[in-house]
């Protein structure tokens, strides 16, 4: 795309990007944000060998961060619906490259919190709007980005930063400050953006917290909340504790060796949501909750056999799980949320996968430290998350699941 292949505009008109251009922006936009979320995993080892601290903090400065998401979710989620995604984006955006740079200049854990909650209160702030704009833009595209959009953030963010990490000189630095220059860029591509929506009244109501939804997506949502639950412990479970199960297994040290797990969970996932995108969404959930309690078990099996082989079997098939599972949630329920709900029924779904991504990774890190080890712990975490599969799986079994209304063959 050149200068020339703009729009052109008329004196006193702003020029604003393509469309096309937009949606590729906004998909961006999820993709680093998930990224840098995901960024600090390989660095743990780093900060716990310079600053001695144990497997618990990791835990709750990954806590720390799904719960500053939900509180932002929580009273910032529906911003966007009442004033419009643009202003709710670019302010995210710029928070969020400020706390790349307090990442970067973090000298213990102190630090370390304050940068996981300010990078929480952007990711919110941010998740719904950016969700809602792909909708806004393309229907179709937008429900198919905003499934395979986290996993593949997931993916470059864990893989990235342990590169980086393991090659490169400052990994605390380096990682942090090369984000923050994307989201420059980002903040400079919002500033070119047309909005999406237009604003309706209620911006200050919708700031109180509020877990409401429309009618027409509570039924839906309620089917599909056990197999979004069921998806989202799996993430949640390999970046906390995944990369010292991935070394113990492999026997490295390597920061890449320990990454690669999430890494391939991940990409998996992201693979899922392209190769099963044409099954119904009542398919895709029943599809995930047949691999997700396959592929953990395995993962499971592959602690107590030393198994990089099975180790990482299982974690693709925990993968397709987690991607179909997710797919199918996000398709059964948004066809449902009319054009100015987007944003607040988005809102709700990323509550519930935050949720389910946080508070068992903060009980695995109690388990790794007071009931047997990070193994011990690994193994529980796997059996709870078979577990919260089978009861959606049991769900899902039942015939009266409702269907979204279907606009193409892979709108959702």
């Amino acid at each position: 795309m050149t200068v020339l292949d703009l729009p052109t505009a008329s004196p006193g008109t702003r020029r604003t990007l393509p469309d096309g251009v937009s949606f590729g922006l906004l998909m961006s936009i999820v993709v680093f944000f998930i990224a840098s979320s995901a960024a600090p995993t390989p660095l743990y080892a780093v900060y716990a060998h310079e600053w001695g601290f144990s497997p618990i903090t990791t835990t709750v400065v990954f806590g720390v961060y799904a719960v500053a998401v939900l509180v932002s979710l929580l009273t910032l989620g529906r911003l966007s619906d009442h004033v419009g995604r643009r202003p709710v984006l670019l302010a995210a955006v710029l928070v969020q490259a400020l706390t790349m740079l307090l990442f970067a200049t973090a000298a213990g854990v102190p630090e370390l919190l304050a940068a996981r909650v300010a990078q929480g209160l952007a990711t919110g702030a941010a998740a719904g709007a950016v969700g809602a704009a792909m909708l806004d833009l393309d229907r179709a595209r937008g429900t198919l980005a905003n499934a395979i959009s986290p996993p593949l953030g997931t993916a470059i963010g864990a893989i990235g930063s342990s590169l980086l990490v393991q090659f490169l000189p400052a990994p605390t630095h380096l990682v942090f400050l090369a984000l923050g220059a994307v989201f420059v860029v980002q903040a400079v591509g919002l500033g070119l953006m047309r909005e999406t929506s237009s604003r309706v009244p209620g911006a200050l109501a919708s700031l109180r917290p509020e877990f409401g939804l429309p009618t027409a997506v509570r039924r839906p949502l309620l089917v599909a909340a056990p197999a979004l639950v069921a998806a989202w412990a799996i993430p949640g479970f390999f970046a906390s504790l995944g990369p010292v199960l991935t070394r113990t297994v492999l026997g490295s040290d390597s920061y890449v060796v320990g990454s690669l797990a999430l890494f391939i969970l991940a990409a998996a996932a992201a693979v899922a949501v392209l190769v099963f995108r044409s099954l119904s969404p009542r398919a895709q959930m029943l599809l995930g909750t047949v691999t997700i309690p396959l592929g953990v078990g395995m993962a499971v099996l592959a602690f107590g056999l030393a198994s990089a082989v099975v180790l990482f079997t299982g974690t693709v098939i925990a993968g397709v799980g987690f991607g179909s599972a997710f797919q199918g949630a996000i398709r059964m329920v948004l066809p449902h949320a009319a054009e100015h709900q987007r944003a607040g029924v988005l809102s709700v779904l990323y509550v519930v996968s935050y949720l389910a991504m946080g508070l068992p990774a903060v009980v695995g890190g109690f388990l790794a430290v007071y009931a047997g080890g990070v193994v011990d712990a690994g193994r529980e975490y796997g059996l709870a998350v078979i577990v919260l599969a089978v009861i959606a799986l049991v769900g899902l079994a039942r015939p009266t699941v409702p269907q979204p209304v279907r606009t193409c063959p892979n709108a959702g």
